[in-house]
């Protein structure tokens, strides 16, 4: 069957690729002189370097190879130059966007995705805040196109209700949350004035892959430790759902990003099995409703090539799944996701197609995008 798509599709996952001068550039002057920056190394090429923790260093090798062949794909050996020019240059966005059938994007950070594990929690906050105000100049330049998820170091409840505050005032349509907060765990109930506040505010909270310290290690190849991405974020999901956040804030609404989604049917029927044949020797929290049903009503997943998720989308919410091309990083389907949603999405119903590709990411966040992409120049 030839599937036409008559309407431009809204990535509800792409990326920035923060330039050398993004954090020296905003961030408050106190912490200028240890600004995250790019050093340029002979063998790795261009690397990242935040100051702390060991100077943790990002490789940009990855971060940029939407297009490349897999074969030639690495993690060292790329400088600044190499980069898909429209991560950091706005002017460039809506030709990439155009080539790929995209009409708007919800953008990510890359290099903040590490900051979210730093254990200085003011100067994870000071970076954080930086990158906010270099995301929402980048946005300003199509902003009926580029809509950003401003970054939140949520050092403990009250400082993440301020950092919440800041991001709706800046019009940022989502809040990239830190994987970890400093204080206590999600499930503490001090974080409920922080769940009222989303609520209130109409921002969704998206943990993303790759922001959560839990994250790492393996046994095996050293392949093996890219399964863990989705593992971390299933971590963050049972707590909020176990510890009866969604009962004290129905309205609530929280975005696993990158974790793919065809593992849900398994997950959430594996959660009731937990819930009603463990919880009383665990003494659990005991919630209005079953674990499956928070999930497939207050938790919205994304995924680029999923094709596992259209087979199972009968056990699924259709309503709570969100296509997305992750440009520029490595797992990106960018220039091809036309391509591959001809194959992948055969099955689904217009209707179907049409909500996954688009309608669930607009109406999520509140997106005023265009039906079509822009024209290629």
């Amino acid at each position: 069957m030839q599937i036409h798509f008559d309407y431009g599709f809204v990535s509800a996952d792409s990326h920035v690729t923060e330039p050398p001068d993004c954090y020296q550039r905003f961030i408050d002057p106190a912490y200028r002189d240890r600004a995250p920056f790019i050093r340029r190394d002979e063998k790795r090429g261009d690397l990242y370097v935040i100051p702390g923790q060991d100077n943790m260093t990002v490789p940009m090798g990855l971060v940029a190879a939407a297009g490349e062949e897999s074969s030639q794909m690495t993690f060292n050996g790329r400088d600044f130059e190499d980069w898909h020019r429209s991560g950091w240059d706005p002017a460039y966005r809506l030709n990439d966007q155009a080539r790929d059938g995209v009409a708007a994007e919800l953008l990510f950070a890359t290099v903040g995705m590490q900051l979210c594990g730093h254990e200085d929690l003011d100067y994870r906050r000071a970076c954080m805040a930086a990158y906010n105000r270099w995301l929402q100049e980048y946005c300003s330049h199509a902003p009926d196109r580029l809509f950003g998820a401003g970054q939140a170091a949520v050092k403990n409840a009250v400082d993440a209700v301020d950092e919440l505050a800041d991001i709706k005032k800046m019009g940022f349509k989502g809040v990239m949350m830190s994987g970890q907060p400093g204080e206590a765990d999600y499930d503490d109930p001090s974080y409920d004035r922080l769940w009222s506040a989303a609520v209130d505010m109409e921002l969704p909270l998206c943990f993303h892959i790759l922001t959560n310290r839990a994250y790492g290690g393996h046994r095996g190849p050293k392949i093996n430790a890219l399964l863990n991405v989705v593992r971390s974020c299933q971590d963050i999901l049972g707590m909020l759902i176990y510890s009866g956040v969604f009962d004290r804030h129905p309205d609530l609404k929280v975005v696993c990003v990158e974790s793919d989604a065809g593992w849900a049917p398994h997950y959430a029927y594996r959660m009731d099995h937990i819930y009603k044949r463990h919880r009383f020797w665990n003494k659990a929290v005991e919630l209005k409703r079953m674990p499956s049903e928070y999930f497939f009503e207050n938790i919205w997943l994304t995924f680029q090539d999923d094709w596992t998720a259209f087979h199972v989308k009968d056990h699924l919410n259709i309503e709570r799944l969100m296509w997305a091309n992750d440009f520029p990083h490595s797992d990106s389907t960018w220039p091809l996701s036309q391509e591959l949603l001809t194959k992948h999405a055969a099955q689904l119903s217009p209707h179907e197609r049409r909500r996954i590709l688009r309608d669930n990411c607009v109406e999520l966040f509140g997106l005023d995008a265009p039906e079509q992409p822009a024209a290629l120049s």
